[in-house]
């Protein structure tokens, strides 16, 4: 059908038409109700009533519109997979390049030295292209060490342009802030990431040596001493060095007439004397431990006439000789200020500095007779044990008027929770309606505890035939009662509870393997015994959803 421009209608829009007979342009009704319902179906006809095209037609003409490239490579068209994108925050997170490089600092106005060599540590973090620099913190340098450089992009040159790791290497000299480092080394992640990337690496350069701190290593005054009055030289070889000596204070003569522990320690930096009280746990006195302040102990000094010594210091001029190192002899006494100690013992520093300076002098340690434990000494003041409750919960009531729980080990507690050893039993016993009784051994690892459980049979009632509780051997006294451990289980063994003889009979694997695990406190009896009832000769492989878990009592 051709366009219609007769009829002396302009060439406008809104006035062309392909049949300018066509009057009726409304859309088809699309929506109808059936039952109640909103249906649309799909139109018959188009706007003004005009038939639409086929489906076949339409796929047609669709494709003969498309426009597809034609197909101009080599090869197989198949393009690979897109990778996914990785942003640089999450690629390159915490990986940094380390460089190892140094700086010389210039010493002005010093006879002695010219300059100065410091090492630094620069630290490039690839995530955002950050330089930090650190110079690492030597002790008594007297220099502001530690961070020269905090995390930032480094100006590389005046038109804005920032360092980059290809701009790093061996070798180079990199300015910032107007100080020169130059690069001498680097760490081997760096060398491996800088060399995948194509970077060829110069050869590693020595770090030089710093005049100074090889100066100090060697001291060497200009002046001539003797080599006991250098105070210098006492101070750079014996700073931080003290002899410490463990002795007791002879003082039966005091009020009390005791002999106490002290420690004392002799600063071979300047050969003063420090003596310390030791205080032991609830020993009722206040905490003075400073017996004697550090000072220099005369041991000789000038006749000063009547004048009593104690109104008046003795001054440095009137001393003739101070307590050394040689007049501190272990197993020996020493007066000082009037007070005599026993040196009994000296700790490992005190006994290698007398080997090699004094080997002379005759190290004799000797041990103190420990006092009565307290603990022990209640336990035989204290009344005999009535068999209400625990041991230790009656001898609580020696202790105090109002008794407190006794303390127990939480370290193990932690460690042990819910760790059960199991085993089955039966009653051995002359009466012949409990041969059919069957029990199960709880062993609770926690608390050192024993509980039993009683199965249930034809005519009897089972349940709780004992609550957890630690179970004294057969023989073993009120005083020093020793209790049932899990070397003592062994299969086919006699456990006698409350004159109640159980025999184990049988053991879950889970048993075998604690008791292999800790093969060290278990004879080697209870371990055959067990291996050869369960039928095997090693551990069993271990749990893959616990590694120490320990079968409960329903396991059996």
């Amino acid at each position: 059908m051709s366009w219609n421009r007769g009829h002396g209608l302009p060439l406008l829009p809104g006035y062309t038409f392909l049949d300018v007979t066509k009057s009726a342009f409304h859309r088809p009704q699309t929506l109808t109700y059936s039952r109640g319902y909103a249906l649309a179906p799909r139109p018959t006809v188009g706007i003004g009533q005009d038939p639409l095209l086929s489906e076949q037609l339409i796929q047609q003409q669709i494709s003969e519109l498309s426009f597809e490239a034609p197909d101009v490579t080599y090869g197989s068209s198949d393009q690979g997979i897109v990778e996914d994108f990785i942003p640089a925050h999450v690629a390159l997170d915490k990986k940094v390049l380390r460089y190892y490089a140094y700086f010389q600092e210039n010493i002005l106005f010093s006879p002695e030295e010219e300059l100065r060599v410091r090492p630094v540590v620069i630290h490039y973090y690839l995530e955002d292209n950050s330089v930090c620099i650190l110079e690492p913190v030597v002790e008594n340098s007297a220099l502001p060490q530690g961070k020269r450089v905090k995390r930032q992009r480094l100006p590389k040159n005046e038109r804005g342009e920032h360092y980059h790791w290809k701009d790093l290497n061996i070798g180079m000299d990199l300015e910032v802030y107007g100080v020169t480092y130059h690069v001498t080394q680097c760490d081997a992640f760096t060398k491996e990431f800088l060399e995948s990337e194509g970077i060829a690496l110069n050869e590693p350069e020595p770090m030089p040596v710093d005049p100074y701190s090889e100066r100090r290593k060697n001291p060497r005054p200009s002046f001539t001493t003797a080599s006991g009055s250098d105070k210098m030289h006492q101070f750079l070889t014996m700073d931080r060095k003290v002899l410490r000596f463990f002795a007791l204070w002879d003082d039966t003569d005091g009020p009390n007439g005791e002999t106490r522990p002290v420690t004392i320690q002799y600063h071979l930096v300047d050969d003063t004397v420090e003596i310390n009280e030791v205080y032991e746990r609830n020993c009722g006195r206040f905490p003075f431990p400073a017996l004697m302040r550090r000072l220099k102990l005369p041991k000789k000094t000038e006749a000063s006439g009547t004048f009593p010594s104690c109104v008046l210091e003795v001054s440095t001029a009137e001393v003739e000789e101070y307590y050394s190192p040689r007049d501190f002899r272990v197993g020996q006494s020493i007066t000082l200020l009037g007070r005599r100690f026993l040196l009994r013992d000296c700790d490992g520093f005190t006994k290698e500095y007398y080997r090699k300076n004094h080997p002379d002098l005759e190290m004799k340690p000797f041990e103190v007779p420990k006092k009565n434990d307290p603990l022990q000494q209640r336990r035989k003041e204290a009344p005999p044990y009535n068999g209400f409750g625990s041991p230790e919960d009656s001898l609580q009531n020696c202790f105090s008027l109002i008794p407190a729980p006794p303390k127990k080990n939480v370290l193990k507690m932690l460690e042990n929770e819910h760790k059960v050893l199991c085993y089955r039993a039966r009653l051995d016993s002359q009466n012949p309606g409990d041969e059919n009784r069957r029990f199960i051994l709880s062993y609770f690892l926690s608390d050192d505890t024993l509980s039993i459980f009683e199965k249930p049979t034809r005519g009897i009632i089972g349940g709780k035939f004992l609550k957890k509780k630690r179970i004294p051997k057969p023989g073993s006294t009120v005083d020093d009662p020793d209790f049932y451990s899990p070397a003592d289980f062994a299969i086919g063994a006699t456990v006698e509870v409350f004159s109640h003889r159980f025999v184990l009979t049988e053991a879950d694997h889970n048993v075998l393997k604690y008791l292999e695990s800790n093969a060290s406190r278990i004879p080697l009896q209870t371990l055959d015994s067990l291996r050869q009832k369960l039928g095997t000769a090693k551990s069993q492989p271990a749990d893959p959803k616990g590694g120490d878990h320990v079968a409960a009592e329903p396991s059996l």
